[in-house]
Parts: C-alpha cells; structure tokens; sequence
C-alpha cells in the first residue's frame, strides 16, 4: 500500500473518531445499539472494538503485508454481513494499517538509528579507514535499498574527486572514474556543497556531461541518483552517493540518512588522518627521545668537541677546519676526503647504517646528506676507539655534511643570483642603470669595467637526453664558479653557456676565450669551445651591449666549430678580415689598428711615410724596382722603409695571408680619410 494510500486512511479514520453518524445516536441521548458491547462472536455489532479488529490485531502480530488487511472486509462482504458491521471492520483496517505505518516506521528508523550507532561504534574504534569506510557504503545501500552505494574523495591537487569505495558495482570504468569540479552530479555535488538528487540521470540537465562519466554511469546501469557532501567544517571533502538501476524518486527521509552517513564518513576520515598525523607526531618523538638517550651518555665526554664545532660553524670554518678541531679532541690525525679516495667497502657501510665503520686501524665516517655521498671523514691509527670518541667522530661527519650543504647552498644560491642578473642584462634592456649597478656591486661586479662577453658550448654528443642535461649543468655550474671568481657573471643560455668577464689592463679577448675554453674542459672532463666578443664597456647605462656582444661570441663559437677548431677559443680579432664579418659592430677602426696600426702610429710619431710606401710597394707588384719609381725615391730608401715594417708588423707580413689582411687594411684605412690617395 502507498503511503498517499495509508494517508489518506488515517484521514478517513480520523473523520469516523471525530464525527460519528447521526444515526447512531437516540433521540433521549442514550447510546445506540452501536455503542452497547455486543456478546462475543455476535458480528453484527460494528461498533465494538473487540469483534471488528481481532482480524486485524493478528494480521499486525505476524507482520502481514499491507494487502492482506483487505481479507476480513472481503469476506465479511462475501458472507453477506450487515453493512454497519463492514463499516466497523473498515474502520479498523485503516486504524490497522496506521498503527501497521507507524510501526513500520518505527522500525525503520530503529534499523537507521542502529545502523548509524554501529557506525559510530566503528568509528571509535577506528583501525582501518577503508574498512570503516565500506562498512558506512554498505550500510547505506542496505538501509537505502539501492542497487549500488559508493563514496568519493576530493583531490586538492588535480582538482577533481575520485572514487575511493564502491559496494555493489560491476562495470571496473565506473570505478576508476574521476569527476572534475562541476562535471556529472557528483562533481556538482562536491563543487556547491548541497546535496542532488536525480531520478534519471541521463535526462538531467542540471549538470555537466561529460563523455567519460556518461560512459561509466552508462556501463554501470544507473538511472536515479542520490548525492550528498561530506563536510568538514566548510570544506567539502567527497560525496557519498546512493543509486538505483532504475527510476526512483528518493524521499526525504532517505536523503537526511545518507546525509547522516556522509558526516559519518567525514568524521572517520578526520579521525584518521588525525590518527596518522599523531602516529607520525609519536614516531617523531620516539625517534627523538631515541637519539636523546643515544647521546646523554656522551654529552659530559663530547662537550668540548661540540664547543669547537659550535664555535667553527658560527665563524664560517670550513671542513678542514672541523677535522683539525677532532683531531686535537680524539688525539688521532682526522682527514676529510673526497669519497673517491676511501675504501669503497667501509664507507658504504658507514654511509648505510650511519655509523663509523673501521677498516684494518682506521674509522672511516662517511659524510652524506640525504642519500648524497659527499666525502669522508678519515681518522688514521686509532683501532682501539671507544664508544665515546666513535659518536664523535660521527657528529663531525654530521656538522661537515651539514657544511657543505651550506657551502653549496650559498653558492648555488649566489650562482642564480649572477644567472638573474645576466639575464636582466641580454633581455631586459630598460632596466634602471642604478640598481644594476647595486645589484652587480652585491656580487663584487663591476658594471662600469671593461668586460669580454663568451659564448661556451660542449662539443661531445651525449648518449641521451639525461646524460645531455647533466653534462649542461655541470658545464654551467664550472662557468658560475669561474665567474665567481674572477667577479664576473654566468647564465645558462640556448644549451650551453654565457659569461661575463671583466677583462684585465693588457689581457685580450681572444686570450680570455682560449683560457676560458681550457678552464671549463678541464672542469667538466669534456671538450668546451668558447667564443668571445670584443671588449665592451659601460654595461649599466648601455645594457643593450652585453645581448650584441653575446651574438658575436655565439658567431665566433658557430666559425671555429665550422673550422674544425672544436674545444678552443678565438675571438673575432683571430680570424683577421673575417673578424669583420663575425663583429656584432664591424669594428672596421679596430680591424686596421691590429692590422696597420703600428705603422700607422709610427709616421704619425716620426711624420715618415711607411703607409705610403706600403701601397705603393702592393700597387707595383710587390717590386722595390717600381715601387722607387711611384715614390721618385732610390730603391735604397724603399728597401729600409720596407725593413722597417717587417719590423713593425712581424717577419711573416709578406705571407700570402698576411698580405691579404695588410692590403684590406690599408685600403680601409685609405677609405677612412686618414691613408694617402
């Protein structure tokens, strides 16, 4: 029977209590037949309770259906029985089947509140999450009668909830769904925080769908579904669902249970992560309390290595320095080593279990950081080491890792700071000539100096991309300490390197390159070619140099790997002319004052006429016969003039490559305005 069925039982019910036919009632006031209590068995008295709903009180004691109320009011029809007497049995069907309602009821809410108390009880004895979470999908399914319950979690870093527990589920795509804020019901659900209900899934439009979801739902046959959120506090967490294969309309009974589940399910997720959380807390702790008790007995005995220690690292002393300070305090020669150099059998031992290891009569200590072999500490001919001086010797291997991940980490960190700033310099060509110039002097460079920009790129092939990327870092990490050094600045850029260099009074940039190309492949144990601009100045208010001058190194890079030069380091002014060609400013000036320009400088100072002579000697042929001819000069006069620019411009300057460079230079410079015509 329907509830709208039993409802509107209890109204009738209620109209026959209230208001009792006027035929029942005598004239004088006294009862009617109907009131009077009739003799057992004598039917035909309907208004006595005892005759009409003994039926019916059996039908409730065994927990008939709702269908078999009907039988006595169809039977007594059948046997002919007075209409008053059916008008009392059915009168009390309708108080049977509301005393049957509420009973129902009662013991359906019994069942919920049971359900719910168990889960509570799970709750408080919470070993497991996931059993105490099926546990709450179970019993919603069960209590909710659906053919399927299930619950799913929010994931903060995807943006999405997924599903965590099914209970009646067969199609495996449903179970691995994934629903993003906003998509299917769930994703509503989770994304607003209120509950939905849909009685056909497909038809709903209320919210997003989408072709994966609608496959799984599709896979698993649900049609009506029931989503509500769990909370905790204002966040929403997840959803627990209830579904059905079929359409349904979920009443709202239903819907405050699952809700009831839902903040069940919440509370046994907060409950456990605070359970994980304080686990953790106590491992902390026991770990903490364990290494207390490890070291209370050597505090008195290591006090004064852990003063020098102490006073070392607060005034920046190095690892050397901690093992001089061990040594005075173990009375044995402490040596701190590259890992390379121990017995690779003890120092992985040390490295495995922490501890000092000793090798015939030596303790090895390995010095390591998070998995990181970073060298050894060494103490040579002491095998007979108590406990005491042995947990000394490893908290120095303690404080030197601890060194130098600082160590590192300052340089690492100092070495971004040149990459930042070098950067600024070849993009951001608008900077505030001010502040580059504060943020260069907080490295110790000097913007307003003379510097030498170089382009430095590996020559080997790696064998894959991993091995590549690590022989880039460690190219650039090799470039960022030399630039350290010499107060310069370095920057990875187009897979190699770029420096800054300030260039010393006397130095070239071609010598800068080639010793910079030697540096780096010594650093990195593989061949480094490096290329170099001409020098550039006033960094700061002119920014835009340093990204001209960085693609004349590249260019002077890309020409000695082109030449087979691979592994070396040139500069535009060693490929002669072709250096006008690689220079970002075809440096013609400069190009004829390497060239020419001692013999230019030399009739300037004497007021003598070498360049003269040199053109006319190239214009005759290279003969001092027609050349004294062009200058009405004696062919003696010729041959010293021509002695003095060997001497000048080197032996080699009648070589068919010098030449080549000496005639170009001279016809710039006569181009120029300043040669003769």
């Amino acid at each position: 029977m329907s509830r709208d069925h039993v409802q509107s039982a209890e109204r009738a019910v209620g109209a026959d209590v209230a208001d009792p036919p006027a035929d029942d009632r005598l004239a004088d006031g006294a009862p009617s037949d109907a009131a009077q209590v009739p003799a057992p068995g004598d039917v035909g008295a309907a208004s006595v309770p005892g005759s009409a709903e003994a039926p019916f009180l059996e039908l409730l004691a065994r927990g008939a259906s709702a269908d078999a109320y009907e039988q006595p009011v169809l039977i007594a029809r059948a046997e002919g029985r007075p209409a008053r007497e059916i008008t009392a049995l059915e009168a009390a069907k309708l108080f049977a089947l509301r005393v049957r309602s509420e009973l129902e009821g009662r013991r359906r809410r019994e069942a919920e509140l049971s359900a719910l108390f168990e889960t509570a009880h799970d709750l408080a004895g919470l070993r497991d999450l996931d059993a105490v979470l099926q546990a709450i999908v179970q019993r919603a399914r069960s209590l909710l009668g659906t053919d399927v319950a299930y619950l799913s979690l929010n994931d903060p870093a995807r943006g999405d909830t997924y599903m965590r527990v099914t209970e009646g589920s067969v199609a495996a795509r449903f179970q691995q769904l994934r629903l993003g804020m906003g998509e299917g019901l769930g994703g509503l659900v989770a994304q607003t925080a209120r509950p939905y209900v849909t009685d056909d899934y497909f038809k709903d439009a209320r919210f997003q769908h989408t072709l994966p979801i609608d496959a799984g739902v599709r896979d698993e046959g649900l049609v009506a579904i029931l989503g509500v959120p769990l909370m905790l506090g204002p966040q929403v967490i997840g959803v627990l669902f209830a579904a059905d294969r079929r359409a349904r309309v979920f009443e709202r009974e239903q819907i405050a249970l699952l809700g009831s589940f839902a903040a069940l399910a919440a509370a046994a997720i907060d409950t456990a992560n605070l359970l994980t959380e304080t686990r953790s807390a106590l491992a902390d702790l026991e770990r903490a309390n364990e290494i207390i008790r490890d070291r209370s007995g050597v505090i008195e005995r290591a006090s004064d290595v852990h003063d020098r220690l102490a006073e070392l690292v607060l005034r920046g002393g190095g690892v050397h320095d901690v093992a001089a300070a061990v040594s005075g305090v173990l009375g044995g020669a402490v040596e701190f080593r590259e890992a390379t150099a121990a017995p690779a059998g003890a120092l992985e031992a040390s490295r495995a279990d922490g501890h000092a290891v000793r090798h015939a009569d030596d303790w090895i200590a390995a010095v390591a950081a998070g998995g990181e072999l970073l060298g050894v500490l060494v103490l040579r001919g002491h095998p007979g080491l108590d406990p005491v001086d042995q947990r000394t010797l490893e908290r120095a291997a303690m404080v030197t890792s601890l060194l130098l991940l600082a160590q590192r980490s300052a340089a690492e960190a100092e070495q971004r700071v040149r990459g930042e700033l070098l950067d600024d310099l070849l993009d951001a060509r608008d900077r505030d000539p001010r502040l580059l110039r504060e943020r260069a002097s907080r490295l110790r460079a000097d913007l307003d100096a003379t510097h030498v920009v170089l382009a430095a790129r590996l020559d080997g092939r790696a064998a894959d991309a991993d091995q590549e990327a690590a022989a880039r870092r460690r190219l650039w990490s090799a470039a960022s300490h030399l630039a350290a050094t010499r107060h310069g600045l370095a920057a990875a850029r187009d897979g190699g390197t770029v420096l800054l260099l300030p260039l010393e009074p006397g130095d070239r940039a071609s010598e800068v390159a080639r010793r910079t190309a030697r540096h780096l492949g010594t650093a990195v144990h593989e061949s480094v070619t490096v290329g170099a601009s001409a020098p550039v100045e006033d960094l700061a208010t002119h920014p835009d140099a340093v990204a001209a001058a960085y693609e004349e190194g590249r260019r002077c890079l890309d020409a000695l790997r082109l030449l087979g030069r691979s592994g070396d380091g040139a500069a535009a002014e060693d490929f002669g002319f072709l250096g006008l060609l690689l220079a970002g400013d075809r440096d013609i000036a400069g190009f004829v004052a390497r060239t020419i320009g001692q013999v230019v400088a030399y009739d300037e100072r004497r007021g003598t006429e070498l360049v003269r002579t040199l053109d006319a000697f190239f214009a005759s042929g290279m003969s001092p016969a027609r050349t004294k001819d062009a200058l009405h000069v004696h062919v003696n006069t010729v041959a010293q003039r021509l002695e003095r620019v060997g001497r000048l411009l080197g032996a080699d300057w009648q070589s068919p490559a010098r030449v080549l460079e000496i005639q170009l230079a001279l016809r710039l410079h006569q181009l120029s305005g300043a040669g003769p015509r």
